[in-house]
């Protein structure tokens, strides 16, 4: 019960990874703003947290005013913010010549800049609290993920931009923390197609060795980093990965 009377925000919270830690979280006793983009499915997260304390906010954390109005709506509920999960994240694969710029864009507004624009929003009630954020990256930030230029872009971004914070915050007393999963069984993964005749031995080194992780397996390394018991831990990425990359 690490999280008794702590407020935490987590996007992305509709399913896979984010449903998974939103549940955990609550598990654990906080109060969980579940922010994402199918308003439905974030509905039936909410039903997994007792006693009210589960929050359901339809949000594109791409859209500035979309990610303040949440923030907002969070405080005004709460009275503040202890615990900022980015979870939100798009995966598309392609061939990197025939990546559109639309695309491109796409997948770095939600998984880089919804990232950012989170961490901006709640940072002053995170210096107010002393409180800590987990950002959500990838195995395809530290070893090549073919036909994933984007995706790997995106979450190497949130690698530099997690180190970034964690030294421009520490002496405020704000942690700010990455984790980097490798495959895991979620609707993303499910939904993720490769381009038409690609070479699959160029996949090998990025395939797990004992299957795709359960998301309650990432959940808890994100209920982990979020409480006191990472209280010194500032600045890093955990990889969650079953030794893939190892």
């Amino acid at each position: 019960m690490r999280y008794i009377d702590k407020i935490v925000i987590v996007t992305g919270a509709a399913s896979g990874i984010g449903r998974a830690s939103a549940v955990r979280l609550a598990q654990e006793g906080a109060s969980v703003a579940c922010l994402d983009v199918d308003a439905a499915a974030l509905e039936d997260t909410v039903k997994q947290i007792p006693d009210g304390r589960g929050l359901a906010i339809a949000c594109d954390v791409s859209q500035e005013s979309a990610v303040q109005s949440a923030v907002d709506q969070v405080v005004a509920r709460f009275g503040r913010i202890d615990v900022l999960c980015n979870i939100a994240g798009i995966l598309r694969s392609d061939r990197s010549h025939e990546l559109s710029l639309e695309n491109w864009n796409r997948v770095l507004s939600v998984n880089l800049t919804g990232t950012f624009l989170m961490c901006r929003a709640a940072l002053p009630h995170l210096l107010t609290a002393r409180g800590a954020i987990v950002n959500m990256s990838s195995t395809a930030a530290l070893g090549a993920h073919p036909w994933m230029a984007a995706y790997a872009a995106s979450k190497g971004g949130v690698i530099s931009l997690t180190r970034a914070l964690a030294v421009e915050y520490v002496k405020q007393g704000v942690r700010v923390n990455a984790i980097c999963p490798g495959g895991v069984k979620t609707p993303i993964h499910n939904a993720f197609h490769l381009p038409k005749d690609v070479d699959y031995d160029l996949l090998k080194r990025a395939l797990p060795y004992n299957g795709f992780a359960e998301p309650d397996e990432v959940a808890g390394v994100v209920a982990f980093l979020g409480s006191k018991d990472a209280s010194y831990l500032n600045g890093v990425e955990i990889r969650v990965d079953g030794g893939a990359l190892s």
